[in-house]
């Protein structure tokens, strides 16, 4: 399976902004829903937003009000742009697409590293 592909992490200051792109492969319209996941060291896996095929999407109450994940169907990719950044928000952070018939496949992560 080819896995999703994560860009746009990095180090940022405390209170500024970064932007995650995810391109998926194959047709959006194999596409029933994508999002992100994002664990923390010696933390558990954190659903962060989730994004149906419709554009509804239900964010983690963490970061409501901070983080919007969007789609662009026209070039397979979804989005992350995350403002307001905690410390807490350090994480490696994934992206996922759930396939109508392949199932459910991850990226490799990327980093997000929030100092004060």
């Amino acid at each position: 399976q080819v896995q999703p592909v994560e860009s746009g992490g990095g180090l940022v200051q405390a209170g500024g902004s970064l932007r995650l792109s995810c391109t998926a492969s194959g047709s959006m319209f194999e596409v029933n829903a994508m999002g992100w996941y994002r664990q923390a060291p010696g933390k558990q896996r954190e659903s962060v937003a989730h994004v149906r095929s419709d554009g509804s999407t239900n964010y983690a109450d963490s970061v409501k009000g901070r983080f919007t994940s969007s789609r662009d169907n026209a070039k397979n990719t979804l989005y992350l742009q995350m403002n307001s950044l905690k410390l807490e928000d350090t994480a490696v952070y994934y992206c996922y697409v759930n396939y109508v018939f392949r199932g459910e496949v991850v990226g490799q992560g990327t980093q997000v590293t929030v100092s004060s």
